[in-house]
């Protein structure tokens, strides 16, 4: 082998090793590009990390501010609301205390109506007046302008006169003089108090309507009212159609409203009516009257020539002794005058004694 042959391989051999250098040069450049990539992509992150955290330490601080802000909010809100509580709850003491007040108010008030109730049921009872008015035959002349004529009912308008009186009982006198001034020396006062005036009272009759009575109590009180209102509404017996039926079980007592005016009159003709419950019963019928006493008033009036003398002692005649009272009042001796009437009642009795309206005084 020549020395030209065995340098070919070395040279070889050199030249694969640069070869292998080469490629190692640019996979290490590439490496090299590729971290100087990431090295910069890592600086860019870094740089918009900070600048993120530079933004949210802003945010924080203007969240930390804002927070701030809210809580002196709260705090002026919580003491606004504390004011407002305690203004509505002095508001409700002030309420509470007038509602007390108040109330007290009203059971006085109560307490009051009550007594006044009382005392009027007191005088109403015992100014009542209890009176009969007789049968009589009347004929209607005239209406009223001003009544209200609906059809339905029959009104009459009847006058009474009523004369002041007094009631004399036992040991009492009753002396009327013929002038004031005599009465008015015996005695320094002399008061009667008497109701006296003339007034109306109204009648009003119901053409619609009927009164029954002795009706009894066989069936439940539901087909009683059935059975009176089928009754009542046959036409065969004068009946008509029935609008309202009230019946009272422990009477026997009641009333048919009837729809069209004249069936309630002329029932009522006939008296009696048939009604059929689990026989045949015969009834009373008759009209409604209903009757009110308008502009009743009473006063207070003083007799300036009578006076009353009590305390009589009963030892004679009521005659004689009437006599003899009449004698004392006239002479002037006694300070007495003319006696225009007297009345003497003894003891154990009773008489009531009317006034007549002194036609000199009525003129005058």
């Amino acid at each position: 082998m020549s020395d030209s042959d065995a340098v070919k391989p070395l040279v070889n051999g050199k030249m694969d090793n640069i070869d292998d250098e080469e490629q190692k040069l640019s996979v290490a450049k590439e490496e090299l590009n590729t971290l100087t990539k990431q090295l910069e992509k890592a600086e860019d992150e870094k740089s918009r990390l900070q600048l993120a955290k530079l933004s949210a330490e802003d945010s924080k601080k203007e969240a930390s501010k804002n927070v701030m802000v809210l809580q002196r909010q709260g705090e002026q809100r919580q003491e606004e609301f504390s004011k407002t509580v305690k203004g509505i709850q002095n508001d409700i003491s002030m309420l509470e205390k007038g509602n007390k007040d108040l109330m007290e108010k009203l059971k006085k008030s109560q307490a009051k109506l009550r007594a006044k109730k009382t005392e009027s049921a007191t005088l109403q009872q015992r100014f009542k007046i209890y009176v009969q008015i007789p049968e009589k035959k009347v004929k209607f002349t005239r209406k009223e302008e001003d009544s209200d004529d609906s059809g339905q009912h029959i009104k009459g308008v009847f006058t009474i006169a009523q004369r002041p009186s007094v009631l004399l009982k036992g040991g009492q006198a009753l002396i009327t003089f013929e002038e004031e001034k005599v009465a008015a020396q015996i005695l320094k006062m002399a008061k009667c108090t008497v109701s006296c005036d003339k007034d109306k009272v109204h009648l009003d009759v119901s053409t619609k309507t009927l009164s029954f009575s002795n009706v009894p109590f066989t069936l439940s009180e539901e087909r009683m009212r059935d059975r009176l209102e089928i009754s009542f509404s046959k036409p065969s017996r004068g009946g008509g159609e029935v609008q309202r039926v009230d019946y009272d079980k422990h009477t026997g007592r009641g009333q048919i409203t009837f729809l069209n005016s004249g069936v309630a009159e002329r029932l009522a003709l006939k008296r009696k009516y048939i009604v059929d419950m689990d026989r045949e019963v015969n009834v009373k019928v008759d009209l409604v009257y209903n009757y009110k006493l308008k502009k009743f008033q009473t006063f207070c009036g003083t007799p300036t020539r009578t006076i009353l003398l009590c305390g009589i002692a009963d030892f004679q005649d009521e005659e004689d002794l009437q006599d003899h009272l009449e004698i004392h009042f006239q002479k002037p001796s006694n300070y007495g005058g003319e006696v225009e009437c007297i009345k003497y009642v003894s003891g154990g009795n009773e008489v009531k004694a009317f006034f007549t309206e002194d036609m000199a005084e009525s003129e005058a």
